[in-house]
C-alpha cells in the first residue's frame, strides 16, 4: 500500500504481516505483555473516538509524556493522528517552568502521562495553562483519569473520515528542542517529513519480519520515534522499556535478545567500560588474551582483506573473547543504530570488530531526523563519518561564513524531510534558513566536510558552528573533536573545552566515578569521597597522562594546557531543581556550565 501519513505504517503492517506480538511492554510487576497489530489499531481508533467525544477537533494539540517507553505512548500517538490532532511529546525531566512555556505556546488541550509523579507535575502547571482541560495517566492512579477511560465507539466513522482527509503535508507533531540557548522552540513536522525518513532509512534495518527489537531511548525524541515507526514498517516485534534494566543476566537485553536497537554513544561507552573493567579484573593467561583481543581492534577496518594468519588470529579472538561480548547484548544483535551525538571512533572500531555491527547516522529534530546514515551494504559505511546522504535529500557545504579548513563549512540541507518551521517563531524561522541561487536551505549549525573512500562520499561532522572558540590570539578552535577524543578514555565521563578569548585552551573534566574508584583501588589511592580524590596528586597526574596522550593529535593552539577535575556529575535534570548541565539527549549546555563554573575557569587562567 502507498504510505503518505504516519498512521499508514500500522495499516501496512496489518495488510502485509500482522503480528500477534507487535508492541510489548512491562507491567508494574515487571512482566511482559503484548498487543497484536489488530489490537493496536482497534484501541487507537477507540481512543481517537473518545478524544472527539471529549471535544478534540482537528488541529488541536495533545501532549504525551512518560519516564519510560511503553506501547501506550505509540498507541496514543496513532490515536491523536486518527482524531486529526497534533501530538506534542514532552521530556519527563524538564522543569515545571518549561512545561508551562511549552503547553501555553502550543495551546495544549489534553495530556497523557505516565503515573502519579508526572500527573502531579502537570497538575502543578495546569492553573497557569488556560487551554489544558484534561490529564490522563497510563498507570492506574486512585482518583485520577486513566487513559482507557477515554475509549468509546461513538465517533469511529468520524475518525475514518479524518484519516481519509489527512494529507501528507498536514502537521503531525510539534517537537520542542532542548533549549540550550534559551526557551525551547517548537519544531513543526508533517506526516511527509517523517514518513520520508522512515521509508528511506528502513533499508538499513537488516532483520526479518517478526523478529524482536528493543526500544529504550526516549520516544519524545524524534530519533527513537522515527526508529519505532521503522520497526512498525519492517513488521518487527517491538519491546518498549526504560534504561534502568537493560544489562545483566535478568536484564531486558538478555530476555528479549533483540536483533536491533538504537542507542546514543554514551551508552555504548558505558558498555565498553564495563567490558574493559572486567578485563582488568582477570588474571594470568585470561587477562593477556583479553587485552590481546582488544588490541586487534585498534586497526580494524570494515572492508579489510585479511591474510590467512590474520584470519586465524581473529577467529581465536572471536571464539574466546568477542563471542562473550555479543552474548552480553543478547546474542542476536544484527545492528545497533547510534545517533543524537558523535560516536567516538574507538567505540565504532571495538564493537564492529567484535561482530556487533554499529552504524552511525546524523540529523536533527528539524530534519525528521535523518540526513545521512551508514548502512550495512558493502561500502555503505565508513567508520568515523556519519555516512552517505539518504535518498531525496540534498546537502550543501557552505564555506562562506567562518574560518574553516579546506572544503569545510556549515552543512545546509533541503528535501522532503525538512521542518515546516518553528511554531509561532518567525524570527527563529528567518535565522534557520538561507537562500542560495534561488534555493531555500536549512542551516543545521553543524560544520562538516566530505570524505572520499571506496569511491564513495561520506559526510564527516567536524564541529558545531555556534560552539567554535576564538582564542585571544585570534585562532579558532573546534571543541567537539577534542572532547570526543578525550572521552574515549574510560576515566572521563564528560569534558568541556574552554578558552574563548583566552590565550590558551583549558578543560573542565567530570570523572567517570565507578571507573575512577577501580583505578584508585588498583593504584594505592585511598577512596574517601570524590571531592578528596580529585585533589589527589596521583589522580591529577593520571588525568594529565590522558591529556598528554591526546594533545599531540591536535594542533598547538588546540592542545589543552590546563584542566580541572570536578567532584560532581553533570546531569540532564537535578532532583533539587537546579539548572541542568546537559540536555535530555546528554549534550553539553555550554552556557550553563560556563556560568556555573566561572570561578574554576577563572582560577585555571589565574595560575
Amino acid at each position: 500500500m502507498e504510505i503518505k501519513r504516519l498512521f499508514d505504517f500500522i495499516y501496512n503492517q496489518q495488510a502485509t504481516h500482522p503480528l500477534e506480538k507487535s508492541f510489548g511492554g512491562k507491567d508494574e510487576n515487571g512482566e511482559w505483555y503484548f498487543y497484536s497489530t489488530d489490537e493496536l489499531i482497534k484501541i487507537a481508533e477507540r481512543a481517537a473516538s473518545g478524544m472527539i467525544t471529549d471535544g478534540i477537533l482537528p488541529g488541536d494539540k495533545i501532549a504525551i509524556v512518560s519516564y519510560k517507553n511503553r506501547p501506550e505512548w505509540t498507541i496514543m500517538d496513532l490515536a491523536i493522528q486518527f482524531a486529526g490532532g497534533v501530538s506534542v511529546p514532552l521530556y519527563p525531566t524538564i522543569s515545571s517552568r518549561e512545561y508551562e512555556y511549552i503547553l501555553n505556546q502550543a495551546e495544549v488541550k489534553m495530556a497523557f502521562c505516565g503515573g502519579q509523579d508526572l500527573y502531579s507535575k502537570l497538575s502543578a502547571a495546569r492553573p497557569n495553562i488556560a487551554t489544558l482541560d484534561k490529564i490522563y495517566t497510563f498507570e492506574q492512579v486512585d482518583g485520577k483519569p486513566y487513559w482507557e477511560d477515554i475509549f468509546d465507539e461513538k465517533h469511529l466513522e468520524r475518525t475514518e473520515e479524518i484519516r481519509q482527509k489527512t494529507k501528507g503535508d498536514d502537521l503531525a507533531t510539534i517537537i520542542y528542542t532542548s533549549g540550550t540557548t534559551g526557551n525551547p522552540k517548537g519544531v513543526m513536522l508533517s506526516h511527509t517529513n517523517i514518513t520520508h525518513v522512515v521509508k528511506e532509512t528502513a533499508m538499513v534495518l537488516t532483520f526479518d519480519s517478526g523478529e524482536s527489537t528493543l526500544s529504550f531511548l526516549p520516544l519524545c525524541h524524534i530519533f527513537e520515534r522515527a526508529v519505532s515507526y521503522a520497526y512498525m514498517y519492517k513488521c518487527a516485534s517491538t519491546h518498549y522499556t526504560g534504561l534502568d534494566n537493560l544489562g545483566g543476566p535478568d536484564g531486558d537485553l538478555a530476555h528479549v535478545k533483540p536483533v536491533c536497537f538504537s542507542t546514543v554513544p554514551r551508552l555504548l561507552e558505558k558498555v565498553y567500560e564495563a567490558i574493559y573493567n572486567k578485563g582488568l579484573a582477570l588474571e594470568g593467561v585470561k587477562k593477556k588474551l583479553f587485552f590481546w583481543a582488544l588490541s586487534l581492534t585498534d586497526d580494524f577496518d570494515l572492508y579489510e582483506k585479511r591474510s590467512i594468519l590474520s584470519k586465524v588470529k581473529w577467529a581465536v579472538a572471536d571464539k574466546l573473547i568477542f563471542s562473550k561480548w555479543r552474548e552480553a547484548l543478547g546474542g542476536n544483535v544484527k545492528l545497533i543504530v547510534t545517533g543524537a551525538a558523535p560516536c567516538p571512533l574507538k567505540m565504532l572500531k571495538v564493537f564492529n570488530a567484535a561482530g556487533i555491527p554499529v552504524r552511525e547516522g546524523y540529523g536533527l529534530t528539524e530534519t525528521s531526523p535523518t540526513l545521512t546514515v551508514n548502512t550495512m551494504e558493502k561500502y555503505g559505511a565508513c567508520l568515523g563519518t556519519v555516512g552517505q546522504v539518504i535518498n531525496g535529500v540534498e546537502l550543501y557545504i557552505d564555506a562562506s561564513e567562518g574560518d574553516y579548513g579546506e572544503d569545510e563549512g556549515e552543512i545546509l540541507a533541503r528535501g522532503p524531510n525538512i521542518t515546516q518551521g518553528y511554531y509561532k517563531s518567525p524570527e527563529a524561522n528567518d535565522k534557520a534558513f538561507k537562500e542560495i541561487d534561488g534555493k531555500k536551505w536549512f542551516r543545521t549549525g553543524d560544520v562538516g566536510k566530505y570524505i572520499t573512500k571506496h569511491n564513495h562520499q561520506y559526510l564527516k561532522i567536524t564541529d558545531r558552528k555556534k560552539e567554535l572558540l576564538k582564542t585571544s590570539g585570534g585562532k579558532y578552535v573546534a571543541p567537539a573533536p577534542i572532547e570526543n577524543r578525550i572521552k574515549e578514555d574510560f576515566l572521563v565521563e564528560q569534558i568541556m573545552v574552554v578558552g574563548d578569548r583566552q590565550k590558551y585552551v583549558s578543560a573542565l573534566i567530570v570523572p567517570a566515578e565507578p571507573a575512577l574508584k577501580d583505578w584508585c583501588k588498583n593504584n594505592g589511592v585511598e577512596w574517601k569521597n570524590l571531592k578528596e580524590v580529585v585533589s589527589n596528586e596521583k589522580v591529577i597526574a593520571r588525568y594529565q597522562e590522558i591529556l598528554d596522550k591526546c594533545n599531540p593529535e591536535f594542533s598547538h593552539v588546540e592542545q589543552i594546557k590546563n584542566f580541572k577535575v570536578l567532584p560532581i556529575t553533570w546531569l540532564p535534570n537535578h532532583p533539587d531543581g537546579a539548572e541542568a548541565e546537559l540536555t535530555p539527549t546528554l549534550k553539553l549546555k555550554r552556557r550553563v556550565i560556563l556560568k556555573k563554573f566561572e570561578h574554576e575557569i577563572e582560577a585555571m587562567y589565574a595560575e
